[in-house]
């Protein structure tokens, strides 16, 4: 049996190439073993809590429908698909959900993937992405490769790796021979000899700016996106966060969409770096508590002591009542990471509790000793987030907008990265 680490470094996989099938019409039906258990993952994630929790049914469909999911056609399956599992347990319109840790659905996704009977082509694509987020692959040598372990013919190779472009479960950039492949989570891996190796191919100029960039970045945490493109310019930014070396991040308010950048590396230091699908909840619960202590009036509940009231949350304890709660932490609530209820006897005030411990615990790690500190976060809107778009999200709308031009600019990064080092 695979060990644990292998499991999620798997199940991270398989929801990142699930979120891609979600895009396409067709993607479900050529790849049914990666989507179904990218989905059950998903929902998995969701409904579970620290500890074992008994939901309603029509709940269990309002978070069905929250992760994007049909509740018609998808959920009875995919609650199956748990239930055999014994992840859940269905009695009724009642349904008891074992405690689970986002982490633990990962594991829980390899597993429900192995046991779907995956095509070749389908363990093709969870090592194909895996591989090239290591360093840019020729895509012959990805394909020989890839042809030898999974005995496939050379044309369907071919219409595989077509498709995983497609799909976009890999990106590419060049032509012919010098086509290479990579993905996203490049610099996520080795984060500072990659940074070396693409400082070391820029011309003078262009390296100055980006050690500018890195040095604001280690020591504010996060920096608004137009300061960043300041120092910069356009074309040279756009060019490296393509490749994947500076992280976007898009807070929605009110008041419109906030950009700010971050360092790949700069949460890392306390997670998996290729597991980040908690990352990303932690990073959002983290935006949402930066607001409430650096940005929320006094009067309607700002935290004064922020490690007393997370801790207290991380503990079981119950937060509140403030109306703040009830305005900052909407995506939070609907991803099921705390459970919001209004205050009988105050109208327009709100008590919140952790329903996933070690998001919370993640978030106070980067709080008081990570990078993103609230002091460096308190560029976030002043004004409490509706919505939180994460980095690979944002970095695929930049792929699907790029000219040619400014794709083929992106080579020049990955070229610098693999250093002419061919794929194994």
């Amino acid at each position: 049996m695979p060990d644990k680490d292998t499991r999620e470094n798997t199940g991270a996989w398989i929801v990142h190439h699930g979120r891609k099938l979600a895009l396409d019409s067709n993607g479900a039906a050529e790849f049914p073993a990666i989507d179904e258990a990218a989905k059950a993952a998903n929902l998995l994630a969701r409904l579970g809590e620290t500890n074992q929790v008994t939901l309603d049914l029509t709940e269990v469909k309002a978070i069905a429908v929250a992760a994007g999911l049909n509740p018609r056609h998808e959920l009875s399956g995919l609650l199956g698909v748990l239930e055999q599992k014994r992840l859940i347990d269905q009695a009724g319109s009642q349904i008891a959900v074992l405690g689970v840790t986002t982490r633990g659905a990962l594991g829980h996704a390899a597993d429900i993937f192995n046991e779907a009977e995956p095509t070749n082509f389908e363990r093709a694509a969870i090592e194909l992405g895996d591989v090239v987020s290591v360093e840019p692959k020729l895509r012959k040598k990805v394909a020989e490769s890839i042809g030898d372990q999974y005995l496939l013919a050379s044309s369907d190779v071919t219409d595989f790796l077509n498709r995983s472009e497609q799909l976009g479960f890999v990106d590419a950039e060049g032509e012919k021979d010098a086509r290479l492949l990579f993905n996203g989570n490049l610099f996520r891996r080795e984060f500072v000899n990659k940074t070396v190796k693409v400082l070391a191919s820029l011309n003078s100029a262009d390296e100055v700016r980006v050690k500018a960039v890195r040095e604001l970045l280690e020591k504010r945490g996060c920096v608004k996106f137009d300061e960043i493109d300041r120092i910069l310019g356009a074309e040279l930014f756009e060019k490296l966060r393509a490749a994947g070396l500076y992280d976007i991040n898009v807070v929605g308010n009110e008041s419109g969409d906030h950009v700010y950048v971050t360092s790949p590396s700069a949460f890392h230091k306390f997670v998996n770096p290729m597991v980040d699908d908690c990352f990303d909840m932690a990073k959002a619960l983290v935006s949402a508590l930066t607001y409430g202590i650096s940005a929320r009036p006094p009067s309607t509940g700002r935290i004064v002591l922020p490690e007393i009231l997370i801790g207290k949350l991380i503990r079981g304890g119950e937060v509140g009542p403030a109306t703040a709660i009830g305005q900052d932490y909407r995506v939070l609530e609907v991803n099921r990471v705390v459970k919001i209820r209004p205050d009988a006897s105050k109208p327009g005030q709100f008590y919140m509790r952790l329903l996933k411990r070690e998001i919370g615990e993640l978030a106070l790690q980067v709080l008081t000793t990570g990078d993103a500190s609230p002091t460096s976060l308190s560029i976030l809107p002043a004004a409490p987030m509706t919505t939180y778009s994460g980095p690979e999200a944002s970095r695929a709308q930049l792929r699907r907008m790029q000219s040619k031009p400014s794709k083929r600019r992106v080579q020049d990064v990955l070229e610098a990265v693999r250093g002419g080092r061919e794929f194994k």
